[in-house]
């Protein structure tokens, strides 16, 4: 890890030519924005805020920007933006926050727009970051808002040691799913003498279940591409949730509990990834943390021993005139492989920096080049291989250069397979977006989250809990305003007609 001092090391100087600032000595001119100071306010602790502020002190020592990052917890993040930014108080000139946030924020007039920020950007190489991330991460309604710092969706992690012992092949499908999960199951995979599980996922309430549930019914619901989303018809906003293929996504979510440890309803991430970094794990969902995780102290039992695998497809998906679960075919799944379709789900979708509107012209241009500092090859090529910092990959060349990825502990041979899955999944067209609209939140995390409870809890089945999802849902969409939910989800998804 870097730390800034009164001698530039080889790497800031480096990283100095990479930004196009030449560095200078005891007796250097005034550096271009001396005297500016950027307040940045994001959630708190090592994951994602300590790159932020580690960077920033490497960018004070090329421009003289100062970088202030506020931390605060990330239950009160969107608010506080949304009230330092509305009542103009204006006392934050970036956040850095989660992606979905921003069609709200620029509904309201509150974020800069960096179109033309990034088209005079050189450094930035902006055709470099995955597509995904590039058209729908970054823009809303066809302009750039944000500029991403972290890629965030999931996949299928296997033990591929245990995989190659038993003579069994990476799943593809659900079905294959639960053929593994079945086979490893009881086994003793970690060697202290105890039985493991066949499958580890996450399915607390009130946490972050909500998202393995959606990533599960993406490839069940979306088949043309990710322009044509997966929660709302475009056209209408009517939820596309009561229906057998989000029925079927929650069957499945249950029927993995039968391969996983018996206390998993109460598992949040952070317990899951506890089993899977200790060895206990055939199979599990994740964000792309794993990889770098399994190199952290603690996770000795994994490293260079887990595969990953773009999510689970189908060969069976929606019929939205009927409801009805249908077989693909080339028309119905255009982009289906070996006639399964996989849509990989971008869930949160990543931390990106936006800039306040109303900030001074001089504060937004520092903001603006110090988010881009932090995307730049440069640095984030290396962010995205230490566990901690919480960033994840976004860019093409985090995927197709090893040697970061081998430095940081990757066996080729892991590495090669842990960037393949993440290219496969980002470079996928039929990628499905999160829900990026006002009332996300509401949406997803109480009444999705709270029927998906009520569901794993035997209190009602998969019909009931997706019945009344829908219900929900339109009670959110008609309080908001159908109309203008409706012109957010299509700008959310690319659609500006």
């Amino acid at each position: 890890m870097y730390h800034v001092g009164k001698v530039l090391s080889p790497l800031l100087l480096g990283a100095m030519a990479m930004a196009g600032v030449a560095a200078s000595g005891p007796a250097a001119a005034q550096k271009m924005y001396d005297g500016v100071t950027v307040r940045i306010m994001t959630r708190p602790g090592p994951v994602i805020a300590q790159r932020l502020v580690e960077r920033g002190k490497e960018f004070t020592e090329m421009t003289g920007a100062k970088i202030e990052v506020a931390e605060v917890p990330f239950a009160e993040l969107f608010q506080k933006l949304l009230t330092d930014w509305a009542t103009g108080t204006n006392s934050i000139d970036v956040g850095v926050f989660a992606s979905s946030w921003a069609p709200e924020y620029v509904d309201a007039g509150l974020l800069q727009d960096l179109t033309d920020y990034v088209a005079k950007d050189t450094k930035i190489e902006i055709n470099d970051i995955a597509p995904f991330f590039r058209e729908y991460n970054q823009k809303v309604g066809g302009k750039t808002y944000l500029i991403t710092v972290d890629g965030d969706f999931q996949m299928v992690y296997y033990r591929k040691d245990i995989l190659d012992q038993m003579g069994l092949k990476p799943p593809r499908t659900w079905d294959e799913y639960h053929a593994v999960a079945a086979a490893t199951d009881g086994k003793d995979l970690n060697g202290d003498g105890t039985p493991d599980f066949g499958s580890c996922m996450f399915k607390k309430r009130n946490a972050q279940s909500y998202f393995a549930i959606m990533s599960i019914a993406a490839a069940y619901v979306q088949t043309q591409g990710t322009s044509e989303g997966m929660f709302f018809d475009p056209a209408t906003m009517k939820p596309l949730v009561n229906n057998e293929a989000w029925a079927e996504a929650f069957k499945i979510y249950k029927k993995n509990g039968e391969y996983g440890p018996p206390d998993e309803l109460n598992h949040d991430i952070g317990d899951t990834r506890a089993l899977v970094t200790t060895g206990r794990c055939a199979l599990a969902i994740d964000w792309g943390d794993i990889g770098p995780l399994s190199l952290d102290p603690g996770g000795e039992a994994i490293k260079n021993k887990m595969g990953a695998t773009v999510m689970m497809g189908t060969k069976k998906v929606l019929d939205k005139a009927t409801g009805k679960l249908v077989d693909c075919d080339a028309t119905r799944c255009p982009h289906a492989i070996d006639g399964i379709n996989y849509s990989p789900f971008a869930a949160f979708g990543g931390w990106t920096g936006g800039i306040n509107a109303k900030a001074d012209d001089k504060v937004k241009q520092a903001g603006y080049d110090f988010l881009s500092y932090m995307n730049q090859a440069a640095q984030s090529n290396v962010d995205v291989t230490i566990g901690w910092t919480g960033y994840n990959p976004y860019r093409n060349s985090q995927l197709d250069n090893l040697e970061p990825w081998i430095k940081a502990g990757f066996t080729e041979e892991s590495a090669k397979n842990y960037l393949g899955a993440i290219k496969d999944s980002l470079n996928n067209p039929n990628m499905a977006s999160d829900l990026k609209i006002p009332g996300t939140a509401e949406y997803q995390g109480v009444v999705l989250d709270r029927e998906l409870a009520r569901f794993l809890a035997g209190e009602i089945t998969a019909e009931e809990a997706v019945a009344n999802v829908e219900t929900g849902w339109e009670e959110i969409t008609e309080r908001f305003g159908r109309d203008e939910q409706k012109n957010l989800y299509k700008a959310s998804l690319g659609i500006t007609n």
